[in-house]
């Protein structure tokens, strides 16, 4: 099939044409020129757009530009406080904990970036049988685990079939009442209608695939072989996902590919190609910065460094402009950033995280003839979880919403009205009371209950203060998995 043609600025869509309009929705005419238009805002036009964000409502292609262009340090501070107060109205203060599960490294894509790449013939590759998921799995649960992110190169070998038997056999390890995975969200390359059916029928979580990047000429140049190579297939699968029925799904960029401020904005009209043709967007969006990776000289030298400060408004400026959706922090970050940006909007982040496959069977973090990128943060989970705790924050492990049907559509009519946060906070505080009482030190549990108490009784709604309470008790008594 021939590749998409631009004509009269715009990209005519020849894929997939049952499930797309007649142009593509990344209009990269379009998207500069809102950079351009708005490379110098004025002051006071700042002080509009954060008061118009903290409304809920999310942020229009020319607000999120002024937003990412230079602006005074006083200003950038209210960017900072407007993003964390709008998290916080929505989510309140948990953070959602996970770890990735690495499948496989076996890849037949040539990324620029990525040490699984075909082209690094020095890799150790590796598929985990159906016996080493589990084994992984129940390394996991005895952490303290109950939601994974399945990852999988791009390979043959591995199609829709193999993915949800591999899926099959994360659910199917349960040690012991209340220790089970009850999430298995999966990053794996972009399917068809059917393969994502499957993926469906398996369970699945959210669906998750980066565009890496949204520039068509970057995307060449970094992707210069196997299927990922298709920017068309890849950008369009978010939209055969939802017409299979995965009605969750997670963007992403990899930033440091291309200019951040394209890429802000190009995802965002992603977000709302979704939205305006499926009635939803996306369930989460990552931020992950390039990262050092074997044989990669790319991820040595990023073709556009971000810097830290840059970073902090990227993942502000994403929450007000997406105030709904989920950002997610990986652990390439190290830990005193990720402990900054908590409070700049991100609502979901990685723990104890290992890059290959085996890794947690292997406890090691950083391994490089083995891994895909470099680990930033290597504490432990209960380190983490001591470290949010002790900022304020409630560690949890919440899995409630994708199981009582409160996802897609559903989710985010809850999500912009802000009443999720009925379900978070509850749930929060009881997956931590199950984790505290079933995985951490005395010296933790004690802490950990002392923070879930204060917690609790600042609830204001005396019906959710006694659901809650009562939920707490019922843990105390033994039981497991309780969830409003």
């Amino acid at each position: 099939m021939p590749p998409c043609e631009k004509k009269k600025n715009v990209y005519f869509c020849r894929h997939e044409a049952a499930y797309m309009t007649d142009t593509c929705f990344i209009d990269e005419p379009r998207i500069w020129d809102s950079i351009a238009a708005n490379a110098v805002p004025d002051p006071a036009r700042i002080d509009e757009i954060l008061a118009k964000a903290l409304e809920g409502n999310g942020l229009e292609s020319a607000d999120v530009a002024a937003l990412l262009a230079p602006m005074p340090q006083e200003q950038e501070q209210k960017l900072f406080a407007a993003a964390f107060t709008l998290k916080e109205k929505i989510y309140g203060n948990r953070i959602v904990l996970f770890a990735p599960l690495y499948i496989t490294n076996e890849c037949g894509n040539r990324c620029a970036y990525c040490a699984f790449s075909a082209d690094n013939a020095n890799l150790k590759r590796r598929s985990l049988t159906s016996d080493e998921i589990a084994q992984e799995v129940r390394i996991l649960q005895d952490m303290g685990h109950k939601r994974v992110l399945a990852v999988y190169g791009e390979h043959p070998k591995w199609d829709a079939g193999a993915i949800a038997d591999s899926i099959a056999a994360i659910y199917s390890v349960k040690q012991r009442p209340g220790a089970e995975i009850r999430r298995a969200n999966v990053n794996c390359a972009p399917l068809d209608v059917d393969g994502f059916r499957r993926l469906k029928e398996a369970g699945i979580g959210t669906y998750q695939c980066f565009q890496e990047t949204y520039h068509r000429e970057t995307y060449a140049k970094v992707h210069p072989g196997g299927r990922k190579k298709d920017y068309q297939w890849r950008v369009e699968a978010m939209h055969r996902a939802q017409e299979a029925g995965v009605d969750d799904v997670g963007l992403g960029v990899l930033f440091g590919l291309f200019d951040h401020r394209f890429e802000v904005l190009a995802l965002l009209a992603h977000a709302e190609s979704l939205e305006k043709k499926y009635g939803v967007g996306p369930h989460t969006i990552s931020v992950p910065r390039i990262e050092p990776a074997q044989n990669s000289d790319l991820s040595l030298n990023p073709p556009n460094v971000i810097s830290d400060p840059v970073f902090k408004r990227i993942v502000a400026v994403m929450r007000l402009a997406m105030p709904y959706t989920g950002i997610i922090l990986t652990t390439r970050e190290k830990p005193e950033l990720r402990r900054e940006l908590l409070r700049m909007g991100i609502s979901q982040m990685s723990a104890n995280s290992r890059t290959y496959p085996g890794a947690y069977a292997d406890e090691l973090i950083n391994k490089p003839e083995a891994q895909q990128f470099w680990v930033g943060d290597e504490r432990s989970l209960p380190e983490i979880v001591r470290d949010l705790q002790d900022s304020g924050f409630t560690p949890s492990f919440c899995t409630a919403c994708y199981r009582l049907g409160r996802t897609g559509e559903n989710f985010m009519g809850l999500a912009k009205t802000a009443f999720i946060h009925s379900f978070c906070e509850p749930n929060a505080l009881t997956t931590y009371a199950e984790y505290l009482a079933d995985y951490a030190t005395p010296e933790l549990r004690e802490a950990g209950r002392h923070f879930i108490d204060a917690q609790t009784a600042a609830i204001r709604e005396d019906g959710r203060r006694d659901a809650v309470q009562k939920r707490l008790a019922a843990i105390d008594a033994g039981k497991r998995d309780v969830y409003v």
